[in-house]
């Protein structure tokens, strides 16, 4: 019977700074950490994966023999965002960081997205998305000018009311930026619908990521050209601007994002179910929200059994992250961090210790290993720690 990978990412779920961390400003951020030390976490099922092994976090158990290879991951890439951290998983590192706008986007580019959209704009500024709108989401509704921002990260944003602006044109004018916008360097066009009435607007799941391309081969890549299936959960495949994805199934929140995830196990026979949890970032880190992190990785963990049940006897399940997003730290940007990764299958004898991976993309080399795939690009393969 043919491979399968399960991999998981818990976007931005970093378990500690970086020794780069200060020169990122992000001296003594710790994601995992500081949501243990806001709230009373019970992860029962990732504990016995070995996630308390990996570093000291309040309530998290060090076990005596974990069920899984445990260990966190470096990032080499001179970046902290999306992008750059799931680019470096599946082998594609960056040497140059994307440009980020802390003062707002050029006037000139601004007002030639307006010229040729035909429409004004409002902000232009770093925002928190659920902020911005509760702030200018009625002048939106009265104007119909599009609220644009952007944030720490390397992306432009458009947030519009869908009864303002149909989803299909919304994702025409992301287009229409992506064009105008990308060539200064950013990676992303994210639209950023909501609905709703003031005060009471809310973000709709119909958000889209419109991303650069990466700009080499990645494992998704080899994959693919060696007669895998790669399945795409959540925003995988928009982070990836469909290189590598044989399937696209979008996700509304963690949860439809798990089931979708448990669904495929039962559909798919071989390669790889590649899944992204958004909602850990979007919902809580950005929003500096502890106490619903910490709720939603419970939620999340309490899930993991079913999860395994479905997996068969020769399946691999890897766990891990992107970047960190410290919802105690100041500001609401992502923060530089370790990332987690966390190796469990059936067959496994579990219990090895990982250590400190350099790169995020060792990960891939190791999907790519055991799926049976040459890959020689950036990372080395820790399958043979595995077995």
């Amino acid at each position: 019977m043919a491979k399968r990978c399960v991999l998981i990412v818990l976007d931005s779920l970093g378990v500690g700074a970086l020794p780069d961390a200060p020169e990122f400003g992000d001296a003594g951020s710790n994601t995992l950490g500081h949501i243990c030390d806001s709230l009373e976490v019970s992860l029962p099922n990732m504990a016995s994966l070995g996630l308390g092994l990996i570093g000291d976090f309040k309530n998290i158990p060090k076990v005596g023999k974990a069920t899984g290879a445990f260990g966190r991951m470096a990032e080499q890439s001179p970046g902290k965002d999306t992008t750059t951290g799931h680019w470096e998983l599946m082998g594609v590192t960056i040497d140059k960081p994307f440009n980020t706008f802390p003062n707002g986007f050029p006037a000139e580019a601004i007002a030639e997205f307006e010229r040729r959209a035909g429409v004004k704009t409002l902000c232009n500024r770093p925002a928190s998305g659920t902020e911005i709108i509760n702030q200018l989401g009625q002048a939106h509704v009265e104007t119909g000018a599009l609220i644009v921002y952007t944030s720490a990260d390397p992306v432009f944003q458009i947030a519009a009311h869908e009864s303002v602006v149909p989803i299909a044109r919304l994702y025409e004018l992301c287009e229409l930026a992506f064009e105008i916008l990308t060539p200064l360097g950013i990676s992303r066009v994210i639209a950023r619908p909501f609905e709703g009435e003031f005060p009471n607007f809310s973000r709709t799941y119909r958000r889209r990521d419109f991303s650069v391309n990466p700009p080499s081969e990645s494992v998704l890549d080899a994959l693919v050209a060696a007669g895998h299936h790669v399945a795409s959960i959540g925003k995988i495949g928009q982070i990836y601007a469909g290189q590598g994805i044989s399937s696209d199934q979008k996700s509304k929140d963690n949860d439809d994002g798990m089931t979708h995830t448990i669904a495929a196990l039962g559909q798919q026979e071989g390669g790889l179910i590649f899944t992204n949890l958004v909602d850990f970032d979007m919902k809580y880190g950005h929003r500096r929200d502890p106490i619903g992190y910490g709720k939603a990785l419970m939620a999340f963990d309490g899930r993991l059994p079913e999860l395994m049940a479905a997996m068969r006897d020769e399946d691999l399940l890897i766990l891990t992250a992107d970047h960190g997003n410290d919802p105690t730290y100041r500001g609401t940007d992502h923060t530089r961090e370790y990332v987690p990764v966390m190796v469990y299958g059936h067959n496994l004898a579990g219990g090895q210790n990982l250590g400190t991976r350099e790169c995020f993309a060792d990960l891939g080399a190791t999907v790519a290993s055991y799926l049976g795939v040459v890959w020689s690009g950036a990372g080395s393969s820790f399958l043979g720690e595995l077995t």
